[in-house]
């Protein structure tokens, strides 16, 4: 992809549009972490004798905010699209109730970070990677304090954050950027730069 269509100008007016998009991509997001949470809880056995690394599994939660980022192109659709999505997974019913709440606002912000730090004028595969890395390590952190306080040593809590921001690079980062192209190809995204962008 040319740097010229990663690249665009930088609006931060929200459109009806605008906010409608967002609010799909987190509906649906959230019924996908809905079945998520369920494969999560049934594969967790496999993880027993190495829980530290089962994060790797994590970049489908932070998603929502890479997606809402590289299509809506908006300060806060990161963020928006995130807690939209975290609160249909709190509604459909989790085993982390509630608190999934918080994690959709520290996933939302570590995104807004990386397209805050290109001013909201870059959008490819590199800034969606990054979204994907700084949104990974801040949810890997509260986790560990969250969750795990005082069951792992300092390397094994290394690990754990390691492996989310893997999974937050490829799966949210990398991820997350194929499927908008995917969608862009489709027609679905013509009202916004990410479809002109990716159909040209």
């Amino acid at each position: 992809m040319s740097t010229t269509v990663s690249r665009t100008r930088g609006t931060r007016h929200w459109r009806t549009v605008d906010l409608v998009t967002a609010a799909v991509l987190g509906v649906a997001f959230g019924v996908v972490f809905w079945g998520w949470d369920v494969l999560y809880a049934a594969v967790s056995p496999v993880f027993t004798a190495v829980p530290f690394v089962q994060s790797v599994l994590a970049g489908v939660w932070l998603l929502p905010a890479v997606v809402g980022a590289l299509v809506v192109r908006r300060p806060g659709a990161a963020l928006f699209a995130e807690l939209v999505a975290a609160s249909v997974e709190a509604l459909l019913g989790n085993q982390w109730a509630t608190s999934v709440l918080i994690s959709g606002a520290i996933q939302g912000l570590g995104v807004e970070i990386a397209v805050a730090l290109f001013a909201w004028r870059r959008f490819g595969p590199g800034v969606a990677v990054l979204g994907g890395v700084l949104a990974a390590v801040l949810e890997g952190v509260y986790e560990l304090f969250a969750y795990y306080a005082g069951e792992w040593t300092l390397p094994f809590q290394a690990v754990y954050v390691g492996c989310f921001v893997v999974s937050g690079a490829v799966v949210a980062g990398l991820g997350g950027w194929a499927l908008v192209r995917a969608l862009a190809r489709t027609g679905a995204l013509s009202a916004f730069a990410a479809g002109r962008e990716h159909r040209g």
